[in-house]
């Protein structure tokens, strides 16, 4: 899906909370190595992504110096301006591929023009069906349908 994205020459951006950071469960040194393997990962099959943002906070965290009710954890939009500002992107000409009603939420306070749910394991909730602009069974799908 990421490399039919990349051939029409889609930007592909990855934006995400990371609780657990806040949370102690696991420290940004891991993720960063755990997003360097999936950028490995991705390389070696000819794909890449323009950027991963990530907010560590929580407004509750046991960890202080990540307790912080930001503007950059979803469903508030900062990651996504973050990116499209540094990228130069129109969020109203993109589309928002999710998992969840606050990747919708964060969408939409962004400005983007399109956002779409999938279907990952987590249950979907009806807010978050009823929020997106289409629904889809895995993220292939939904590329599908945007490409034509």
């Amino acid at each position: 899906a990421l490399a039919r994205l990349q051939a029409a020459g889609y930007r592909r951006i990855v934006v995400t909370n990371q609780s657990g950071i806040a949370r102690g469960l696991y420290s940004e040194q891991d993720y960063h190595a755990l997003t360097d393997h999936l950028r490995q990962r991705l390389r070696a099959a000819g794909v890449t992504l323009d950027a991963i943002e990530y907010c560590p906070h929580l407004p509750d965290a046991p960890l202080p110096q990540y307790r912080l009710d930001c503007a950059c954890r979803k469903p508030r939009p900062g990651l996504l301006l973050r990116a499209s500002g540094a990228l130069e992107i129109d969020p109203a000409a993109s589309f928002l591929v999710g998992d969840r009603l606050s990747d919708v939420q964060a969408g939409r306070a962004a400005g983007v023009g399109k956002c779409f749910v999938v279907r990952t394991g987590y249950t979907l909730s009806e807010e978050a069906i009823g929020a997106a602009d289409g629904v889809y069974d895995d993220l292939l799908a939904c590329v599908r349908d945007m490409l034509g």
